[in-house]
């Protein structure tokens, strides 16, 4: 495991959290944390049924380019259906769903445009719960 302070010493607090909801069952949440100085925001998933920790310690970070956003797939249903990405700006992004299969989708503004898949962004729906289903 690796060990990181993004943050250069600076104060990190919990900012809120955003639940992902199914059918007005919650499938798990992403857990949004806040540099006091920069603002720079920090996330991670939490998907209920799932006991693992993940494979890095601290505050993981994306680049300035990067949006931390939420993809969802259309098709597919419970807990395995969403994922925590480091969403691009414009262009092919690719990524690994919840079931660990890659994934390549087309992003514009932060957006994923695809049949299969859409997304939101953590910046504009922390302490949200966001109703997943008929998207």
């Amino acid at each position: 495991m690796a060990t990181s302070d993004p943050t250069g010493g600076d104060k990190v607090v919990y900012f809120g959290v955003i639940n992902i909801n199914e059918g007005g069952r919650t499938l798990g949440s992403v857990d949004v944390w806040r540099s006091l100085l920069t603002k720079e925001m920090f996330c991670e998933e939490k998907r209920l049924g799932i006991l693992e920790i993940v494979d890095y310690i601290g505050m993981p970070k994306k680049k300035p380019e990067e949006e931390w956003a939420v993809a969802v797939n259309r098709a597919k249903k419970g807990h395995l259906r969403w994922r925590l990405v480091k969403l691009m700006k414009e262009g092919r992004f690719k990524f690994e769903d919840a079931d660990d299969k890659p994934v390549e989708v087309d992003v514009k503004n932060h957006t994923i445009k695809d049949r299969e898949w859409w997304s939101f962004l953590v910046k504009e729906n922390v302490n949200r719960n966001m109703e997943v289903d008929g998207k």
